[in-house]
């Protein structure tokens, strides 16, 4: 059984952290709820309820083109989120910080914009094996329509990728490399340094997929020196439908608008538009506003608390998690790479992972069952889906344990 962890450093104490989250406050099924599909989506804590709250009781305008009281207040408070987002990354300037409406928008938008702009028949888009559908399928669309060809790096047995194998696929036809920082099937953490290093020696750049990292582990996107970067608000105790993409501003002078609209423009005319300099030329539209008032609350709650002592305290229900599952019978997890961040992904004898996840929601526990928008990582593993655990700093050892006793009433219930 479980030993409480009140904290990881002085001043941490994070059955108090646990408080802050209302939904964790409830019953389901007659069972306090375990929420453990953190990978998906995150939950949200009150102070960035009661700011987006705020936002719509006492400060609701419409952003950037307005002089009036209202409006200059939500342009202020919108656009500290941009500074908030580039300190918190690392990034040089806020001008390199783009907002968009997540991960998958984000990667669209390079996919097209630089992609319209870079690629050319004979060009070569290298990917992983351990992508998420996000980060194959937009490459694919462009690469149809520029004449590109996708090369994949090949997972090991144990879930790592071989970086042996990626520096062969690195040519002087390689125009990008796209690659997820941390795994949301398996949890592998890649290399992403090194890997940008090797891209960066052959010419080509780069697109890391940090939507499982940036939630759970500090990111410098200048020491890790990729060209973009991609994350999503609704994974990092914020609101759905706002994302970031991080793009040198070398590159981002220019690529082309990604859509057209109002804000992105410098001069309309029927003759000619001319457009609006990063980041405005990529964020056509009225935004989501209480959404991006939202995201820089919560990149505010997550510093209060540290992203290190997160880091910590997260790898230590990682490895309770791991372990706990361990000592089951019957249950498999899979791969075993060398770095693993937040989700572990597992079978039960041979039960379907449907099953396993319906029977666990009715013992309160919440977990992600199918094959994670990862098709690719199943046929690698010779699987159709997985039941996926996926921890946050707000969680601890008891929800592990819950999950423990639900997977030993599920192989009760089959054997009966």
């Amino acid at each position: 059984m479980s030993q409480a962890v009140s904290s990881i450093s002085p001043g941490i104490d994070f059955r108090r952290v646990r408080d802050q989250f209302p939904v964790l406050r409830q019953e389901v099924y007659g069972h306090p709820i375990v929420y453990l599909d953190n990978a998906a989506s995150s939950q949200m804590p009150d102070q960035v309820a009661d700011r987006m709250d705020h936002y719509h009781r006492y400060e609701h305008a419409n952003v950037h083109r307005g002089i009036h009281f209202l409006s200059q207040e939500a342009t202020t408070a919108y656009e500290e989120t941009r500074t908030l987002t580039q300190t918190f990354i690392g990034a040089e300037k806020s001008e390199e910080i783009i907002f968009t409406t997540g991960t998958t928008d984000s990667i669209n938008l390079v996919a097209s914009s630089y992609g319209r702009l870079h690629f050319r028949e004979g060009s070569e888009i290298i990917l992983s094996e351990m992508e998420h559908h996000a980060n194959i399928v937009p490459w694919q669309l462009i690469a149809e329509q520029t004449g590109a060809r996708i090369r994949v790096i090949p997972m090991t047995d144990a879930g790592d990728l071989d970086l042996q194998a990626y520096r062969s696929l690195l040519n002087e036809r390689t125009a990008l490399v796209a690659v997820t920082h941390v795994s949301n099937a398996l949890g592998t953490v890649n290399p992403v340094e090194e890997m940008t290093a090797m891209a960066h020696d052959a010419g080509a750049v780069i697109l890391v997929d940090g939507a499982q990292a940036a939630p759970h582990r500090p990111v410098d996107v200048q020491e890790i020196g990729c060209d973009f970067y991609v994350f999503s608000s609704h994974k990092m105790c914020g609101p759905t439908g706002f994302g970031i993409l991080y793009g040198k501003e070398e590159w981002l002078s220019g690529m082309p608008p990604y859509r057209g609209g109002g804000d992105m423009i410098d001069r309309v005319t029927f003759e000619q538009t001319t457009y609006n300099i990063p980041p405005h030329r990529f964020e056509a539209g009225t935004p989501p506003i209480a959404a991006g008032i939202g995201f820089g609350e919560a990149i505010r709650y997550l510093n209060q608390i540290g992203m290190e002592p997160i880091a910590k305290r997260e790898e230590e229900l990682l490895a309770y998690t791991e372990s706990t599952l361990a000592e089951l019978e019957g249950v498999r997890i899979l791969g075993s790479p060398k770095e693993r961040a937040s989700s572990v992904s597992f079978l039960v004898d041979d039960i379907h992972p449907q099953d396993t996840g319906t029977i666990l929601d009715k013992h309160g526990v919440a977990i992600r069952t199918g094959h994670h928008c990862a098709q690719p990582v199943m046929d690698r593993f010779g699987v159709s889906a997985t039941a996926r655990a996926s921890v946050a700093f707000y969680n601890n050892e008891s929800d592990i344990d819950r999950l423990a006793d639900g997977i030993r009433e599920l192989k009760t219930f089959f054997k009966s």
